[in-house]
C-alpha cells in the first residue's frame, strides 16, 4: 500500500472535508476524491459516509485510521533514526509513561542529561501500561514506565526510584474525609471510581475476600476527569497520591488506604532492542541514575538493580 495515499486518506479522516483535506496535501478535489474511492475497492469496503457536514468515517474507516496512524508513525521515526544513527549529539527518544506525581523524577534526568547532550528532543506519551507497553512493541516508543511487574521474559528492565501510594479522593465535606486511612470496610458503602489498570491487579488484592463487595460505579483512565467526577458528588476515586488537586480551594481530599498499598514502578524496553546512538546513552544515564538513586533509598530489589533481567 502507498503511504502517501495513507497520509492523504488520515487527511480526510481528521478534516472529514475532502475540499479541506486537499488543500492540506497539495492536490485537486476531484484527485483525492478519486484517491478514496480506490482505497475503498482495495478494501472492499465503505470507509466514509456522507453526513451534513461532510464525512464521517464507518467502522471499517475508523479500523483503517488506527491502522495508519501507526504506519505512518513507525515509518516516521524509522527514517528519524536513521538520520539520527551517526548523531551523537541530538536525536528523537520516543517515551510512554503513565500519571506519576514521581515523573519530575524523570524531567531532572532529563534536564541533566541535555546540559551534555542538548540536542536530544523527547517525545513522551502518556497512557495505562497496557497502552504504552503496545506501542513499544509495534516500535513506536524507544522505551516506557510502567507502573507494576513488567513480563521479564519480554523486557529488560531497571527499578524506577519510587513508589506510587494509593488512597482515595474525596470532597472535602464526604464522610470519608474525617477519616485519616481508609479501610475495606470503611469503603464498601460507597461508590467508587478506579482505574481498569487499578481493579484488575492491585485493588483486587488489597480487598482480598471482599473484592466483590466493592461498588465500583465507574472506570477512568485520566485521574483529572475522575476528579471532575468527585467533585460533582458521582463517587470517591481510587488513585495514586499527588495526580488530584487536592488543596482546600479546590475542595477535594486524599486519604491513604490501611493496610497500605503501594506499586513499584518500572523503566522497560524490548529485548535485543537496538537504540540510536543518542537514545542507548540516554538510557545508560537513566539506568546509572536510577540505580544509584535505588541504593539511596533502599530498595531492596537486586536484580532490577543492574537494569537487566537474567
Amino acid at each position: 500500500m502507498d503511504l502517501k495515499l495513507l497520509r492523504n486518506f488520515l487527511a480526510v479522516a481528521r478534516t472529514g472535508n475532502i475540499t479541506r483535506a486537499a488543500g492540506m496535501v497539495f492536490l485537486s478535489q476531484s484527485a483525492l476524491s478519486k484517491q478514496m474511492k480506490e482505497l475503498e475497492a482495495e478494501f472492499g469496503c465503505a470507509l466514509f459516509e456522507r453526513i451534513a457536514s461532510g464525512l464521517r468515517l464507518t467502522e471499517e474507516g475508523l479500523l483503517l485510521q488506527k491502522r495508519a496512524e501507526d504506519i505512518v508513525s513507525l515509518v516516521d521515526k524509522t527514517k528519524q533514526e536513521f538520520k539520527d544513527l551517526e548523531d551523537i549529539i541530538g536525536g528523537d527518544v520516543h517515551v510512554g509513561a503513565p500519571e506519576s506525581c514521581h515523573m519530575d523524577i524523570f524531567a531532572r534526568e532529563l534536564f541533566a542529561f541535555r546540559k551534555k547532550h542538548p540536542g536530544l528532543r523527547c517525545h513522551l506519551i502518556s497512557g495505562m501500561t497496557e497502552q504504552v507497553t503496545e506501542k513499544m512493541d509495534q516500535g513506536l516508543l524507544d522505551f516506557v514506565i510502567i507502573s507494576g511487574l513488567p513480563d521479564t521474559g519480554k523486557y529488560d528492565r531497571i527499578r524506577y526510584p519510587a513508589d506510587d501510594r494509593w488512597g482515595i479522593v474525596a470532597r472535602r465535606d464526604h464522610p470519608l474525609a474525617a477519616l485519616n486511612k481508609i479501610t475495606i470496610a470503611d469503603l464498601l458503602p460507597y461508590n467508587v471510581i478506579v482505574s481498569t489498570q487499578g481493579l484488575s491487579e492491585e485493588i483486587s488484592g488489597w480487598c482480598g475476600e471482599r473484592a466483590n463487595e466493592l461498588k465500583v460505579t465507574d472506570t477512568v483512565n485520566l485521574a483529572y476527569n475522575g476528579s471532575v467526577f468527585v467533585k460533582e458528588h458521582v463517587a470517591v476515586m481510587l488513585s495514586y497520591q499527588g495526580l488530584v488537586n487536592t488543596s482546600p480551594e479546590n475542595g477535594l481530599t486524599w486519604i491513604p488506604l490501611y493496610p497500605e498499598l503501594t506499586t513499584p514502578s518500572y523503566l522497560i524496553w524490548r529485548k535485543y532492542q537496538k537504540f540510536t546512538p543518542i537514545v542507548g546513552k540516554f538510557l545508560e544515564h537513566l539506568s546509572e541514575s536510577f540505580k544509584r538513586l535505588n541504593e539511596a533509598s533502599h530498595f531492596q530489589d537486586p536484580e532490577d538493580l543492574s537494569g537487566r533481567s537474567d
